[in-house]
């Protein structure tokens, strides 16, 4: 809890020093907790735009955007965590500075940001939004400048999340599904992502010489996901096999298995079945 002293100069002293502990008690709680390394990490703006695929953008204008949705940074990534906690003391001087002068209820100018989805990343005003954040504000007036990508932005909390996005744009540069078979088709691992884009490609190239015509990339993901994908996904729900993966997850695990056990690329009851019992086979051995 906050206790002020009445004098401004103190405050603002005592708030960049506050801001520091919880800093360095916040990485100390992760290192204990042995989270992630990039948890408390802000996001590389640069990085994000690269791993979901820059389309165009737009300026918006000034907004009041709230402090909680700005996540990253275009340039000052090392100075502030990812709760615009200071890192070290290098900034101490301005911050105190724009902490007094919100303290004496002067004006501070808008900062600037690019938005992405729903998150936000600074382009200018770092220190004014990790003096908001110490002061318990929940708003900030903000240039906004929106940027719209190919892969959009839902589920990237850290880092890491990238590396899911990356591989999903370029699976869907090879696979070019639309509408809901974008939405659909997901996995969790990144490299399973490779991994399915092979396996449509083969699906693709036997349903072109099967029909004795050539189908490009978008016809074969049409088809994979109508007459391939859709109806397998039913059969493994009526199975009760989707268990706690994705459906796409639980899709290529069947298909791996059907493949070994019956070096067949076809799909009826038997292949699920003899896919199930084998399943269970396994799980009983292993119980024994």
């Amino acid at each position: 809890m906050r206790r002020d002293t009445g004098f401004p100069v103190a405050d603002a002293e005592n708030d960049f020093l506050r801001a520091r502990r919880r800093q360095v008690m916040s990485r100390l709680a992760a290192w204990l907790r042995r989270e992630p390394d990039d948890v408390n990490i802000m996001l590389p703006f640069h990085e994000v735009v690269d791993a979901l695929g820059m389309v165009s953008e737009k300026r918006l204008g000034l907004q009041s955007i709230r402090l909680d949705s700005i996540v990253g940074s275009v340039d000052r990534t090392r100075d502030f965590d990812r709760r615009f906690r200071p890192t070290s003391g290098r900034v101490r001087e301005r911050w105190q500075r724009l902490a007094l002068a919100a303290r004496r209820g002067e004006s501070v100018p808008p900062i600037e940001v690019y938005r992405i989805g729903e998150l936000h990343f600074i382009v200018d005003g770092h220190h004014r939004v990790s003096v908001a954040h110490a002061l318990g504000l929940s708003v900030i007036d903000a240039y906004v400048t929106q940027v719209i990508t190919r892969i959009n932005s839902s589920g990237i909390r850290y880092r890491g999340d990238l590396i899911v996005k990356d591989y999903r744009r370029l699976f869907l540069e090879r696979v070019p599904l639309n509408g809901e078979a974008r939405a659909a088709v997901v996995l969790s691992d990144p490299w399973d992502y490779a991994e399915l884009g092979e396996h449509i490609e083969a699906w693709g190239f036997r349903l072109s010489q099967d029909s004795c015509t050539f189908l490009d990339r978008s016809e074969v993901a049409r088809r994979w996901y109508s007459d391939e994908y859709k109806p397998v996904v039913a059969m493994l729900r009526q199975a009760d096999m989707i268990g706690d993966r994705t459906e796409t997850e639980a899709y290529m695990w069947v298909a791996a298995e059907r493949y070994r056990l019956i070096r067949t690329h076809r799909w009826d009851a038997e292949v699920i079945n003899a896919v199930r019992e084998e399943t269970q086979s396994h799980a009983r051995g292993h119980r024994g």
